[in-house]
């Protein structure tokens, strides 16, 4: 091993920073933030740290061939075929697919000869990173692999470096054997083992590392030697406090304030169009509301902000569109002229998300599956008033925040709606007591100790 060889490293497929060109032959760099960021940053210069991630762009691809990097960053230069065969063709089409149990079953998946080429693709991605961690790692070393895209990473880098110390951990939810078993199953033995190469296993909530159990107890008779482990991450309160009071904010609170108009309530969103957010549905309860409830109607405004997500599949674009689309629906059935029932914005706006947290009277999170949800997590902590959260039952964040929410089926659009009612309806003081307990619980494990906490066992 080379002296400088990194202690502690963390593997993922989007890094800390992204480039993008300048238009004279370079590029300008661009820092990301994120929990691992925050977690990397807390734990000391006297340690080594490497973060191993993929080129994403032209931007970064140029960077990597021109020598131009981050201290602390490795970005691999993967062929651009092979990333979209494992990023659109495996990890986001059927891994995601897979975990949100998102398929629509008589069609969907094939697993086909198409398949075999995509999966071939991961592993070749994978294989890239296992390499590179493997070649960086100094004796002992800790790292951190990150999610989905690269479940077969710590099996592969075990067979490298048997001596390093792995941890893994899932961003989104575990599927249940009866639906993981979808797999062939040598892919899904595969995908398991690989896992498995890792000495900790983390999740974020209970209930998605029994599932990961289960899964392991039917396709490999058990577990082997790897501990699961719970990290349920909060929110960065003190970032987020911050950030909810500068000037961009207040300018966005006043813009939408004027699109709502003086004394009405709001019903607030702020998702990606991704399909596992469940936005379709909760605009079909909106209208439910405005329809069953008409006392609401020219007295409640929903601001829906809907940021396109993985716009290069066509699944995705047709669902953005479908949003857009109702909520077009829904202003040319109940609107009228003073009054604009839904306000949509599509364009992502992190200080109009702020605005909207902290004007929401109800917030509706309601996905159909979740890994945890942290827009569950954010508003209670930013809200100036206080807020009601109709929350989901199937997200992960439903195990901390149940108590003190008002828990809806994802699926059933007429108790949404009722759900809603009862937001709107409750009191100021009941309110603002629940959006007290609601941020202690969303800021347990904020994101610097989440990491740590992680990283610690790893190193003792």
């Amino acid at each position: 091993m080379v002296h400088d060889a990194a202690q502690i490293l963390v593997a993922s497929n989007r890094g800390p920073v992204s480039y993008t060109p300048t238009g004279d032959g370079g590029v300008e760099a661009r820092r990301g933030g994120g929990g691992v960021v925050s977690g990397l940053s807390a734990i000391g210069s006297d340690a080594r740290s490497l973060w191993v991630c993929a080129a994403l762009g032209e931007g970064d691809r140029h960077a990597v061939r021109q020598g131009v990097g981050e201290d602390g960053v490795r970005m691999l230069d993967i062929d651009p075929e092979v990333h979209a065969a494992a990023y659109n063709g495996i990890a986001n089409s059927v891994l995601w697919f897979l975990h949100h149990m998102l398929y629509q079953t008589p069609l969907e998946p094939v697993f086909d000869r198409d398949f075999e080429r995509q999966w071939e693709a991961y592993r070749t991605y994978n294989r890239a990173f296992a390499e590179a961690l493997a070649a960086e790692a100094a004796d002992g070393a800790a790292v951190l692999v990150q999610d989905y895209h690269l479940a077969l990473v710590p099996g592969m880098l075990r067979e490298r470096r048997p001596d390093l110390r792995i941890g893994h951990f899932s961003h989104t939810p575990w599927a249940p054997p009866e639906y993981f078993r979808m797999l062939p199953d040598a892919i899904a033995g595969e995908l398991l083992r690989g896992m498995l190469g890792a000495d900790r296993l983390g999740f974020l909530t209970r209930r998605w590392a029994d599932a990961f159990t289960a899964c392991c107890a039917q396709q490999l008779g058990g577990t082997d030697a790897a501990v699961t482990a719970v990290h349920a991450l909060g929110a960065d309160a003190e970032f987020l406090r911050e950030r909810s009071r500068r000037p961009d904010v207040e300018e966005r609170m006043a813009e939408l304030r004027e699109a709502v108009g003086p004394g009405r309530r709001t019903i607030v969103r702020v998702d990606r169009t991704e399909l596992s957010k469940n936005i379709v549905r909760g605009l079909l309860a909106y209208r439910d509301l405005l329809t069953s409830r008409p006392e609401w109607r020219g007295r409640v405004v929903h601001i829906a902000l809907a940021y396109p997500s993985r716009q290069d599949l066509p699944v995705y674009r047709a669902y953005t569109a479908e949003v857009s689309r109702l909520a077009a629906a829904i202003n040319e059935e109940f609107g009228t002229g003073d009054w604009t029932p839904v306000v949509l914005h599509v364009r992502d706006d992190f200080a109009r998300s702020l605005a909207a947290y902290r004007m929401a009277d109800v917030a509706l999170v309601n996905p159909i599956r979740d890994g945890m949800n942290l827009v569950a997590k954010e508003v209670p902590v930013v809200s100036d008033e206080g807020c009601a959260l109709v929350l989901s039952r199937e997200a992960g964040a439903h195990e901390e925040l149940g108590e003190f929410a008002i828990t809806v089926n994802p699926y059933d659009v007429t108790a949404t709606a009722e759900a809603l009612h009862r937001g709107l309806m409750m009191p100021a003081a009941e309110r603002a007591e629940r959006t007290k307990h609601l941020g202690a619980a969303s800021t347990a494990l904020p994101p610097r100790r989440w990491f740590l906490d992680q990283l610690e066992p790893l190193r003792s």
